[in-house]
């Protein structure tokens, strides 16, 4: 459930917009409150679907996240300027600035993980109201403390309690991490009920999980260091460079090379370094800074 001061009427909440107001239904509303940009076109059979579904997350969050609903046939300029090739395409603007998107239709579950991740980017509030938040948040600062095994049992003792929460079901597998223990982590993540497979909480450490077998194969920072400082266009070691980093716990230098990778060739080993950056992204929390700074200057170098 996302947490908020007020409820905003529906009519607020969702409008049509067009060139003439963009800047400021979009861009200027988007400095105090994000707004999900749809992207649609009355003849495309899948923004009929995506429409009302983003419609109704959008609902739910009760106005944490205001939605404008651009027809590209009407606006093409807009839809131009923003590189909207194919449609249904989703932008998130916070602060007059894309933070996030996705294009094509996708399950009703990843849009309310989608909207709550566009909230909590914008410093909003989630939660969920199970009973058990104080449980979480203390098994929480265990892991951040570095004693991973009392955090595992905590998190197991409220998931047999309560067998549905995604929070535990992500701090478990988190916590298996840090041990080391990546198969158990693994196996954790497989074995979470599947209405809550798409939950913020289990993709961040979905992503967690990746960076850490990743982690296995990630070389030496200092040698990779020397390598891109001799030939700053060796692209492979900027990259090698950046997973070691991140496997390191140096999210924010990892991102700062992916983000010059993919500034000097975005194409490069089939977007990897976009790629990446995503998975470094879902990894963190939605709105530690690394992750929304870098979602922005990605937005900034591919809408340019």
């Amino acid at each position: 459930m996302i947490e908020l001061g007020g409820q905003a009427p529906a009519t607020d909440l969702i409008k049509d917009v067009t060139e003439a107001d963009f800047m400021t239904e979009v861009v200027d509303l988007s400095q105090t409150v994000p707004v999900i940009v749809d992207f649609w076109a009355p003849w495309c059979g899948p923004c009929k679907t995506l429409g009302p579904q983003l419609e109704a997350a959008v609902t739910k969050a009760a106005g944490a996240v205001r939605m404008a609903k651009v027809n590209v046939d009407e606006n093409q300029a807009i839809a131009g300027q923003l590189r909207v090739q194919s449609i249904p395409t989703v932008y998130a603007f916070w602060q007059g600035q894309p933070i996030d998107g996705f294009q094509g239709a996708v399950p009703p579950s990843e849009l309310e993980a989608f909207v709550q991740r566009v909230v909590a980017a914008a410093g909003g509030a989630v939660a969920e109201d199970t009973g058990f938040a104080d449980a979480v948040i203390a098994a929480d600062e265990m892991l951040e403390e570095g004693d991973a095994a009392g955090a595992a049992q905590t998190f197991a003792a409220i998931l047999g309690e309560d067998p549905g929460n995604a929070a535990a079901f992500g701090g478990m597998a988190r916590a298996h991490i840090l041990l080391g223990e990546l198969d158990q982590a693994e196996a954790i993540l497989n074995g979470a009920p599947a209405e809550i497979g798409h939950a913020p909480e289990i993709e961040a450490a979905h992503a967690q999980l990746a960076l850490a077998r990743q982690a296995a194969d990630a070389g030496p920072v200092a040698d990779l260091e020397a390598a891109v400082e001799a030939d700053p266009q060796d692209h492979q070691a900027r990259f090698d460079l950046a997973l070691s980093l991140a496997a390191s716990g140096q999210s924010e230098a990892a991102v700062d090379h992916l983000l010059e990778l993919f500034r000097r060739d975005a194409s490069w080993n089939d977007g990897a370094a976009k790629t990446q950056l995503f998975t470094i992204f879902d990894a963190l929390k939605p709105s530690d800074p690394v992750a929304v700074r870098g979602r922005r200057r990605l937005s900034s170098m591919i809408f340019i």
